[in-house]
């Protein structure tokens, strides 16, 4: 029997790509269908973020989540649904004055960012793990706001998956877990190659990989042309793997990809490799995933 491994496929993300690659959903249905047919490319999870249809730029808004998580659920392929809860967390410091976020700046509480979780219920959502330089901007997530949305995402029954963008998040993270705010074996994403965070690099993986748990789940992700050669790398080192159009728009030089065509470039790795993709039955057994909301088969 083949080794398995869980696939998340990242499906639009929010960052400036919806005008870089056609392939980039932006509409609620568009969103639901690119997951659906990742899933059927063989994706276990689809990590989901939202965006105003009219603009293709993010959004927080509660109802978009909705109809993307409803559009999911009421079809006939099974996947995993992690919503992201990480808001509005930019930051960038008005010219004239510093105290002052200028343009640019979406700040949300961590009661806001929460609250697609507190309502939709994911199976999964993500939490940011601490404040970081994010390109050109700040990423803000003080670690008594994460106190308060892990406390928050812990009280609904949803599992966090405890995104790591540089190494002190790991740190933090870790701490939550001593405190009592993480339930059962804890789920760890390593967010590789952002400007400027932890190196896409085997080096680095390897330093996060030794600290964790011992009960720990643990996947990676690389940006850009990085992508494909951390799923090998995380695989390697016994992670899980993560795709998609929101950490990278192509399927190789100056060709443009669909988040379809991601998963089974990725699967094609993990073939090579002697992995299976997990499916989403397995994957909820494995993880300890409760979901009350998914429909009956």
């Amino acid at each position: 029997m083949k080794k398995q491994a869980i696939v998340t496929c990242a499906v639009t993300g929010a960052g400036d790509t919806a005008q870089k690659s056609p392939y980039v959903p932006i509409t609620p249905e568009e969103i639901a269908k690119s997951a659906i047919d990742a899933a059927k490319a063989g994706a276990t999870i689809a990590h989901i973020h939202v965006r105003d249809p009219k603009t293709g730029e993010m959004s927080h808004d509660v109802a978009l989540f909705r109809e993307v998580v409803e559009r999911i659920r009421e079809a006939d392929t099974d996947v995993i649904i992690n919503l992201t809860s990480g808001g509005g967390g930019d930051w960038i410091p008005s010219e004239e004055d510093p105290t002052v976020g200028g343009p640019g700046t979406d700040m949300q509480t961590p009661e806001e960012r929460h609250e697609p979780i507190g309502e939709l219920l994911p199976e999964i959502c993500t939490l940011d793990c601490g404040s970081v330089n994010f390109g050109d901007q700040i990423y803000i997530s003080p670690t008594e706001w994460l106190r308060r949305q892990a406390k928050l995402i812990q009280q609904c029954g949803v599992k966090p998956e405890l995104e790591c963008f540089d190494t002190g998040h790991l740190r933090f993270a870790n701490q939550l877990i001593e405190e009592g705010l993480i339930d059962g074996d804890p789920m760890f994403q390593f967010c590789l190659g952002i400007p400027w965070g932890a190196d896409a690099d085997a080096e680095t993986m390897l330093y996060l990989r030794d600290r964790l748990p011992k009960n720990a789940h643990w996947s990676a992700f690389g940006i850009g042309r990085m992508q494909m050669p951390v799923v090998a790398q995380s695989l390697l080192l016994g992670g899980n793997v993560r795709v998609g159009l929101e950490d990278n728009l192509y399927l190789g030089k100056g060709v443009k990809a669909t988040n379809a065509q991601l998963v089974e470039k990725a699967v094609h790795i993990m073939d090579t490799l002697g992995v299976a993709p997990m499916t989403p039955a397995e994957a909820r057994e494995h993880l300890g995933l409760r979901n009350p909301h998914r429909k009956a088969d």
